[in-house]
């Protein structure tokens, strides 16, 4: 289709421009006409953007796939097909991408007719560079902010999701006892520990086992959000409220109405927002900016934080009013380093994971290399082992599929050196039940180490529960007859948590199975 000259949009320098958004920020520009994409091309690249052009909708399209553009200029008249169909097809290949469409001078319908039909917003010709350029970078803005806040639908439903996912340990499983006690209830809960520990498994347990769990689960990262936008995030804007406010939008605790709010980071909240956060706690009730309107909701929330937020009170960095509306009770999820006997589950657990990544069938670890898994004290907790592990399935061509001390190399020159925990041992001999001594003793204390480093006395009591642990596994295989689906009923826990013990112990269910 042919354009006007009164259509175009004029090149002018903008110091604006010079402003650049980051690292290859892609912007998929749409149009016809030659001239008119040359122009874009250059306000885009002038302002630090990655221009991708298209002269038609099938180049658009294939583009999308190709490049996977942040934002897209879309212009409505294209020679192969209306701009209002590339706009539907764009939506279905990636609704998350925000599309600004470009309308002729006066062309109102056109412009109502894009917001309606899922247009981020809309430009009319003639426009300025400096107009076009705001209005990508609100597009953009808004994408970055929104996936600060996200809705949870795949939360976990089983009832040992805890114990299924960060393992069985004393720690563990006393938490898991906390979240199914607290989690019918309506208290607010601050859950505590260091980056990585797992705070955000215990939050979607706690929604999974409440009263709440058939309706949203609204995860708000509260350090991640810029502070000019944080209210807008958590309490939603009308239309027009402040510049950039193109069309009217729910708010966190919006989304979360009915179910369960988690405000992650909460030690991030600006000091300005914390008054107005308690003041929602308070009262139930929520004003979008812009809005007289008071809308009342019915939420509950879960806070975490790494920080000590007790002393940040005593800094008044943190309002201590808040703080006790948000810690009605509080859960501490101790570091991997304090609960060290989680480390087998742990690592059986990623090593499964990056296998089916990455489609490689790496079986385990050699003895050195998990004496540095063992050593090592783990400040950035499971996801820094999970990391640590990914990296090693990844780098690893052993001909037996065992991960080496030098793929954890990194690890090795910062680990205490201690002597590691034998909690791997060779399979205990059968004995039949009809013999007087029983095989599997439970008591028995670990053996000292004769030479080099002692043990401290966590250490001793992870080998001791290690070794019992395996030990009550074997009686109770012996007793059922290797039937697995039997013993995990006999010790209350599910199939999957069984066959994974199994594994880590080197436990076989087969050579039960033929005993008189």
């Amino acid at each position: 289709m042919n354009k006007t000259p009164s259509e175009l949009v004029v090149m002018t320098p903008d110091r604006e421009l010079e402003t650049s958004p980051g690292p290859a920020v892609k912007v998929l520009i749409v149009d016809d006409q030659e001239d008119a994409r040359w122009i874009l091309i250059n306000v885009m690249r002038q302002a630090g953007f990655v221009p991708i052009p298209a002269a038609d909708g099938e180049d658009a399209l294939a583009s999308i796939q190709r490049h996977a553009p942040a934002v897209v200029l879309l212009d409505i008249g294209l020679p192969d097909m209306d701009g209002f169909e590339v706009l539907t097809r764009i939506k279905l290949l990636d609704k998350a991408i925000p599309v600004i469409m470009v309308t002729g001078n006066g062309k109102s319908y056109d412009a109502a007719r894009a917001v309606r039909a899922g247009a981020w917003d809309y430009i009319t010709k003639p426009f300025k560079n400096k107009d076009v350029l705001h209005t990508v970078r609100c597009a953009l803005e808004e994408k970055v902010s929104k996936s600060q806040v996200r809705r949870i639908i795949d939360t976990p439903r089983q009832a040992g999701f805890l114990l299924n996912t960060m393992g069985s340990s004393a720690s563990i499983q006393a938490i898991q006892r906390e979240v199914e006690l607290v989690a019918r209830t309506n208290f607010s809960i601050l859950v505590t520990g260091e980056s990585g520990a797992g705070k955000e498994l215990v939050s979607q347990a706690i929604h999974t086992l409440s009263l709440r769990a058939e309706q949203p689960l609204v995860a708000v990262d509260c350090g991640a959000i810029a502070e000019s936008l944080i209210e807008s995030e958590l309490f939603g804007h009308e239309r027009g409220a402040f510049t950039g406010a193109h069309q009217a939008k729910a708010g966190a605790f919006e989304l979360a109405d009915g179910g369960t709010i988690f405000l992650d980071e909460i030690g991030n909240l600006p000091l300005a927002m914390q008054g107005k956060l308690l003041r929602v706690l308070e009262t139930r009730r929520i004003h979008r900016i812009g809005s007289t309107r008071e809308k009342k909701l019915d939420f509950r929330v879960v806070a975490a934080t790494n920080a000590n937020l007790m002393a940040m009170v005593e800094r008044h960095e943190f309002r201590e009013d808040l703080y006790h509306r948000l810690a009605e009770y509080s859960i501490r999820i101790p570091p991997l380093r304090e609960r060290k006997e989680d480390l087998m589950f742990l690592t059986q657990r990623f090593l499964a994971q990056t296998n089916t990544e990455l489609g490689k069938q790496v079986k385990g670890l050699s003895n050195p290399a998990w004496g540095i898994i063992q050593r090592y004290d783990w400040h950035g907790n499971a996801r820094e082992l999970r990391n640590q592990l990914r990296r090693a399935v990844l780098l690893c061509d052993h001909p037996d599929g065992l991960i080496l001390p030098e793929l954890l190399g990194m690890l090795d020159q910062r680990a205490r050196p201690v002597a590691p925990l034998a909690v791997l041992k060779k399979p205990v001999p059968i004995v039949r039940e009809s013999e007087a001594q029983d095989p599997y003793p439970l008591c028995d204390a670990p053996e000292l180490p004769n030479d080099g480093p002692q043990l401290s006395l966590k250490e001793l009591v992870a080998r001791a529960t290690a070794q019992v642990e395996r030990a009550i596994l074997l009686r109770v295989l012996a007793k059922c007859k290797g039937n697995k689906a039997l013993a995990a009923r006999t010790l209350r826990i599910d199939y999957k948590t069984i066959h994974t013990k199994l594994k880590v112990y080197q436990i076989s269910a087969t050579q039960f199975m033929n005993q008189a």
